[in-house]
């Protein structure tokens, strides 16, 4: 018991730490699987609506046909959404991922790059559903665009949200 409390205290301070947006996103930016994946957080608007990331193609995370790893670009795609709900929800709401699809439409290239919007009408409408009492399902959309802003692959996140007791 001992050792699992103290690791959850740890979580504290490292969540206080990055609790603005722009320390957030440099600390994404250089966290290990982030940093050696080429998976960079340019940008978490300040109201927390907005996440832009980019994911570069690098030797190690490029299979045998010169493309980005499928996997990489999931875990390009992969906490965003549930960020952006628990930050705009507040505490008073639990959310996690339930599931990922991904589409893939042509080879990854080079430099990639994916946009996170929430806006204002599904958030309202995720709230609505969720103060119900009842489980939330939503899925979420995200296009990862090549240089030429041409789509990768579509990745769909479905998300669970239920208001805490």
């Amino acid at each position: 018991m001992a050792r699992s409390s103290s690791t959850h205290q740890s979580v504290g301070p490292i969540k206080r730490a990055f609790s603005s947006p722009k320390a957030l996103a440099l600390g994404m930016s250089i966290w290990p699987p982030f940093l050696g994946a080429g998976i960079r957080v340019q940008e978490i608007s300040p109201d927390w609506r907005r996440v832009r990331v980019s994911i570069r193609s690098r030797p190690w995370t490029s299979n045998y046909v010169g493309t980005v790893f499928g996997g990489t670009m999931l875990s390009g795609t992969d906490p965003f959404w549930m960020l952006i709900l628990m930050k705009n929800l507040g505490s008073d709401y639990i959310v996690w991922d339930r599931q990922v699809e991904g589409r893939f439409r042509r080879p990854g290239h080079g430099h990639l790059h994916v946009t996170f919007d929430l806006d204002q009408a599904t958030l309202d409408e995720i709230r609505a559903e969720a103060d119900t009492g009842e489980r939330v399902l939503r899925w979420f959309n995200s296009d990862v665009l090549n240089a030429d802003g041409e789509v990768v692959v579509t990745i769909r996140r479905e998300l669970y949200v239920k208001r805490k007791a």
